[in-house]
């Protein structure tokens, strides 16, 4: 074998938050792979268009837009800097921007979702900019979260009892409406 652990490929999840994320805080470096891996765990469908965007934005190749990004986040210190960072210079939208600092900063962001909106009854912004005040949205957004998911949890896991209860109650409703219920 080659070093490499496959079965980080496969959670990728797992790796980014337990790997990637604990490396960039001490150390300020991230690799292109790792960040690719970000994006492709936030939506695969738009990767090719980040990569060209992050070229464009920087003119220069991804590896050194990547490197670019990581210096100037690992150099920020307050996470309304950070995720002003990604929109304004980087161009990315407000749930590609809050999936990236989930992964690197897990303790301060959770990811702006659609489906998590929906579960919060918090209208779904996801094109903001910085003229639109991102972090106003996400600071109410982010309240929200904490308000209403079960305290003992932590951020990250907040975002995902707020996903798994949204799954259970479509599961719930699509089982009466099939009438598949237990007891049916």
């Amino acid at each position: 074998m080659d070093g490499v652990d496959y079965l980080d490929y496969y959670n990728d999840e797992h790796y980014l938050l337990d790997k990637v994320g604990p490396r960039f805080r001490k150390t300020g470096n991230l690799e292109p792979s790792d960040f690719l891996m970000i994006l492709v765990w936030k939506a695969n469908r738009a990767v090719g268009h980040h990569i060209k965007r992050l070229q464009e934005r920087g003119e220069c190749s991804f590896n050194e837009a990547v490197s670019r990004i990581a210096q100037s986040l690992h150099s920020c210190t307050r996470p309304k800097e950070k995720l002003q960072l990604l929109i304004t210079k980087w161009w990315f939208a407000l749930p590609t921007a809050t999936a990236i600092l989930t992964i690197l900063y897990p303790e301060e962001f959770t990811v702006y979702d659609v489906i998590v909106c929906e579960e919060l009854k918090h209208k779904y912004r996801p094109q903001l900019y910085a003229s639109d005040s991102p972090w106003e949205e996400y600071e109410a957004y982010q309240a929200k979260v904490l308000s209403t998911a079960p305290s003992e949890l932590s951020l990250r896991d907040k975002d995902r009892w707020l996903t798994g209860h949204h799954y259970y109650e479509w599961l719930k409703k699509k089982e009466l409406e099939l009438g598949c219920a237990s007891g049916a």
